[in-house]
């Protein structure tokens, strides 16, 4: 079984009755290229633990399978638990759990798949709740090693955006507090079926095994990310001191700026990912 030929996917679909959901955003990868690019970035081995996050109809997964000690895969479609259990019948390595991700405990359902041993994410997640499920993964301090995920091209140059560009925000500052990223590759909307409206990249997370930066207050930290790029055309020292996640006067962010040597006029965009962790640990 090869689903990354349209007509072998087709066919399966259709012996199961199967419908696409817009409302899933579900757009099943049919590029052979576009999924030896993710394998590779992956680095997968028989001693790996593999999460998968909306498997659809199985094409990654069954490349998971093959290639790694477990999969756990986990997929919210009902309709699609039948199509998956015909597409997975031979591996005797899987486990399918249907749920809605954002409900599941991950921790819990990880540790009955994998036991202690830590595991990568190697997924085509959903875009509409791509970045809720990244920050889950990250925030909840999970045995993640890396992170191989096939996103929306806009959110995969936010991830790996640098201070200044006009894609570097919240997103850029929170992923590169936790991870390493790096592109892969592009994919275009042929590469799926049916094809999406938009254009798509895979990034790796590689999950760091500690944040990139020590800060005494990480609920701060975050906060201050918040408040600067909530109101991006402010400045900082504005954006900081009418923020509604906490109180600090606008004197007190004249002062940490200038113990920064930073210009009184900076904005949020500006500042790397050391220096919110130095001005979080100042307002303190």
């Amino acid at each position: 079984m090869n689903l990354s030929h349209p007509s072998e996917l087709k066919a399966l679909l259709e012996r199961h009755g199967f419908s696409f959901s817009k409302s899933l955003g579900q757009n099943f990868l049919i590029d052979e290229g576009v999924l030896s690019k993710i394998l590779d970035a992956a680095a997968l081995d028989d001693e790996t633990c593999a999460l998968e996050i909306g498997p659809g109809a199985g094409t990654l997964t069954r490349c998971l399978a093959a290639n790694s000690k477990k999969t756990l895969a986990i997929e919210i479609d009902r309709a699609l638990i039948p199509v998956l259990g015909e597409s997975l019948a031979e591996f005797s390595n899987v486990n399918l759990i249907h749920a809605d991700v954002m409900d599941v405990d991950l921790r819990e359902v990880t540790k009955d798949a994998f036991g202690d041993s830590p595991f990568c994410v190697v997924a085509n997640l959903p875009y509409y709740i791509t970045t809720p499920i990244i920050m889950e993964l990250l925030e909840s301090r999970l045995p993640v090693t890396t992170m191989t995920v096939m996103v929306q091209k806009e959110v995969a140059d936010r991830m790996v955006a640098a201070p200044g560009t006009k894609e570097y925000g919240a997103l850029s500052v929170a992923v590169q507090y936790y991870t390493k990223p790096s592109l892969v590759c592009k994919a275009e909307p042929h590469c799926f079926m049916p094809q999406p409206k938009v254009a798509s990249s895979v990034v790796k997370l590689e999950v760091l095994p500690q944040p990139a930066v020590e800060v005494e207050d990480e609920k701060l930290f975050f906060q201050i990310v918040k408040s600067a790029f909530g109101q991006r055309r402010k400045t900082l020292s504005n954006a900081l001191s009418k923020s509604p996640y906490f109180s600090v006067g606008k004197e007190r962010v004249m002062a940490a700026l200038e113990n920064m040597e930073l210009p009184e006029g900076v904005r949020g965009e500006r500042l790397s990912v050391e220096e919110f962790a130095e001005l979080s640990n100042l307002l303190k």
